[in-house]
């Protein structure tokens, strides 16, 4: 599997499934190594992949992340090897604990301890039985990793980590306990916006259900910041470490800045200047791997 450097995270609910096919294959024919969706409480991912992976042909799909509470590991195996034999390897998949409150709150499940669950499911995983004609090779799982313990199950459990708002400073972290092999796909929201007041405002709508979540509160402040850079929907110095906004040559500085410090692929999510919710195609048009001179990230 060829991810390249650049891909784009977004949700693609808000897009009726023909707009989402074609905003797939918008983000192929620019270049982008992979298209990264989420799971929170629309589309089933595995069913959408299926039909981004249909309605494309070098795209690689990438879940950030399948719910692990969302299906047992059985259904997880088997699913992930389903799409990679339609699509010819064409599938990732990601995988994560996710938050207590949407776990509890929304699926009305036990949440368990985040890694000992996580080590359980893959294990499951890797015991499953699948009796139809497999993929060629044998799909990559990445997980929704943070914290070093989790890191520390992406390297020796699965084929990488996944990591979420997070900071270059994280990802140097990260690719330290990973090690040198480990995939490495970690999210940036970029935002191509220069005004500073409409920036933070924009890029705070963008992270307000983030930050009462704890896993990612957690991660925070292991990152240095303090509780009060939390509250209020985060402070300037939070707001402008987690979400680059500016020109298009200060959103490079900070994807290049992840790639330095690490990362074997940036997913970035292309956040509206309008808060709008839909994909800023401007920036991804700007950042178009298909546009990039080699010296470009």
């Amino acid at each position: 599997m060829q991810l390249g450097p650049l891909g784009v995270w977004f949700f693609t609910d808000a897009m009726a499934a023909s707009a989402a096919a074609e905003f797939a294959g918008r983000v192929e024919a620019l270049g982008y190594g992979a298209l990264w969706i989420p799971e929170t409480v629309g589309r089933e991912p595995f069913a959408h992949s299926s039909w981004l992976l249909a309605n494309t042909e070098r795209l690689v799909v990438a879940t950030g992340i399948a719910n692990i509470y969302g299906r047992d590991p059985l259904t997880s195996a088997c699913a992930q090897k389903t799409l990679a034999e339609q699509s010819g390897g064409r599938f990732l998949l990601g995988l994560g604990v996710s938050h207590a409150p949407l776990v509890e709150g929304v699926r009305g499940h036990e949440y368990r301890r985040p890694v000992a669950t996580m080590r359980s499911y893959l294990e499951g995983m890797a015991k499953a039985s699948y009796m139809a004609v497999p993929p060629a090779e044998k799909p990559p799982t990445v997980i929704a990793a943070l914290g070093p313990r989790m890191l520390a199950l992406a390297r020796d459990a699965a084929d990488g980590a996944h990591p979420y708002l997070v900071t270059p400073e994280h990802t140097a972290r990260a690719r330290e306990i990973l090690g040198a092999t480990p995939l490495l796909c970690t999210e940036q929201k970029v935002l191509l916006e220069s005004d500073p007041t409409r920036a933070r405002e924009t890029a705070r709508r963008a992270l307000a259900m983030y930050l009462g979540l704890p896993n990612y509160r957690a991660n925070l402040l292991r990152l240095g910041f303090a509780e009060s850079d939390l509250d209020g929907g985060g402070s300037d110095k939070l707001v402008d470490a987690i979400v680059v906004w500016g020109d298009e040559e200060a959103i490079r500085a900070r994807v290049q800045a992840h790639l330095d410090a690490g990362a074997s692929h940036v997913c970035i999510q292309p956040l509206h200047p309008q808060g709008l919710p839909a994909p800023d195609e401007h920036v991804l048009e700007a950042l178009a791997p298909a546009a990039s001179s080699g010296s470009r990230a």
